[in-house]
């Protein structure tokens, strides 16, 4: 199973992401949003994976989000779509996803949903005999 990686390579969070994704040797594909910005396909697809819809993927502290100075509950959802297609840049970042799993931003403890279930079990195993001990 491969993830998707969406970054920004300014974002020092993208490259942590990155960089965890190869020393796990989990295989993803990456996509810099803001050189190749998402189709508006692509960003309802993000929007279904979320819990919280806009909430999760917009960036409220992006210098895009405070310019535009948008009443976003008075907005449809194509609105919305169209406004993340046109912005990259009001995207929280990076986004990594596949099939199953969906996760905006990087967080050490969260990123390690995307280890394949044995290698989990494993480590778990091994914490439990550390603290056995």
């Amino acid at each position: 199973m491969t993830v998707k990686l969406y970054i920004a390579s300014s974002n020092g969070s993208s490259r942590n992401a990155r960089a965890w994704f190869q020393n796990h040797h989990i295989p993803f594909t990456e996509r810099n949003i803001m050189a190749q910005p998402l189709s508006p396909k692509e960003v309802k697809q993000l929007l279904r994976m979320t819990e919280n819809g806009t909430a999760d993927l917009i960036s409220t502290r992006a210098r895009i989000y405070n310019k535009l100075q948008l009443d976003w509950d008075q907005l449809t959802t194509s609105e919305v779509v169209d406004l993340i297609a046109q912005h990259p840049d009001l995207l929280k970042r990076p986004i990594m996803f596949d099939e199953k799993r969906l996760q905006i931003g990087y967080n050490e403890e969260d990123i390690r949903r995307f280890l394949p279930r044995q290698t989990r079990k494993l480590e778990l195993a091994k914490l439990q005999a550390k603290l056995a001990i």
